[in-house]
């Protein structure tokens, strides 16, 4: 392709994007005349029309429709080439928004600052912490971590650790005076902590592996909270039963404040993943930042 070609398909792609020649041009900085005269040329190349202009709008032809679809992604990958090549030469740099659930930041991030700037010491990154489920291009984030059965179409997930499981938990006292379930189905006599993620209307589901078939448990109980680390807490005064990530029972149960329940009836499932558009080019520094992540994740902090 000649250098010449690319720019009239770029100027028409240009066009399309920007919904108008004069905008189009603002954003080449070239004048709405030269562009119109760039497009025409492109026509009279092809023979055949891809714009239909009138003195208010311009839209694609169907043959307009057709050479879009192909050639923009084409595009895309030329553009996301030639970066790549620019950015072999320095360190990562630049802005990155990452956007992510309390549990996901305390096992990949938190008190990991230091290495991360030890090793990109030009990234500027900017973290929001919040366990609702968000649309990564409408909130403007260039990476949001999920647990992998949150994933939606629009995003390309990279998958950073191992499974991960939910764990029934009580206290000592809370068993003494109620006694232990000794299958899933058991917790229907029980008092139940559920929560229930701030953007949703539901508590999450109790789901077992109940004779090789994952089950769902519809329990009651006087407790609903917003996150896992409440449902511990209560669960360490005796209130009932809490069904949460293993991450967040941890330390207690070390600590022999709450003990594990129904640990043979426990399924794992595909753990965090790392988020981005599936349409435009991933930076270098946002590339580093699911790196570091993804290291992060199969590593524990000393």
């Amino acid at each position: 392709m000649r250098g010449s070609d690319y720019a009239e398909l770029a100027a028409f792609v240009a066009v399309v994007d920007q919904g108008s020649f004069a905008k189009a041009a603002k954003r080449l900085r070239i004048a709405p005349s030269s562009l119109s005269q760039t497009v025409k040329r492109l026509e009279e190349r092809l023979g055949v029309q891809v714009l239909h202009r009138t003195t208010r709008s311009v839209s694609m032809t169907g043959a307009g429709v057709r050479l879009f679809d192909r050639f923009k992604p084409a595009m895309a990958e030329m553009e996301a080439a030639v970066i790549d090549l620019r950015e072999l030469s320095s360190a990562p740099a630049g802005l990155v928004r990452l956007h992510m659930p309390r549990a996901a930041y305390a096992r990949l991030l938190e008190g990991r600052f230091g290495g991360l700037y030890r090793c990109f010491p030009k990234i500027q990154l900017e973290v929001v912490i919040d366990d609702v489920l968000i649309d990564i291009i409408r909130a403007g984030f260039d990476l949001d971590v999920r647990l992998s059965g949150a994933l939606d179409a629009s995003t390309t997930a990279v998958a950073i650790g191992g499974p991960v499981r939910h764990v029934a938990v009580a206290s000592q006292a809370y068993l003494a005076e109620h006694g232990a379930p000794a299958t899933p189905t058991d917790l229907l006599n029980h008092r139940c902590i559920q929560w229930r993620r701030p953007d949703t209307d539901y508590p999450y589901r109790w789901v077992f592996m109940i004779d090789g078939c994952t089950t769902q448990v519809d329990v009651e109980g006087p407790l609903t909270v917003s996150h896992c680390e409440l449902a511990v807490a209560a669960a360490i005064q005796s209130v009932g039963i809490a069904f949460v990530l293993e991450q967040h029972a941890g330390a207690a149960v070390a600590r022999r404040e709450i003990e594990l329940l129904l640990t043979s009836f426990l399924p794992k499932f595909p753990g965090w993943s790392v988020c981005h558009p599936r349409a435009g080019i991933l930076s270098a520094a946002a590339q580093a930042v699911i790196q570091f992540l993804a290291e992060s994740a199969s590593t524990k902090l000393e």
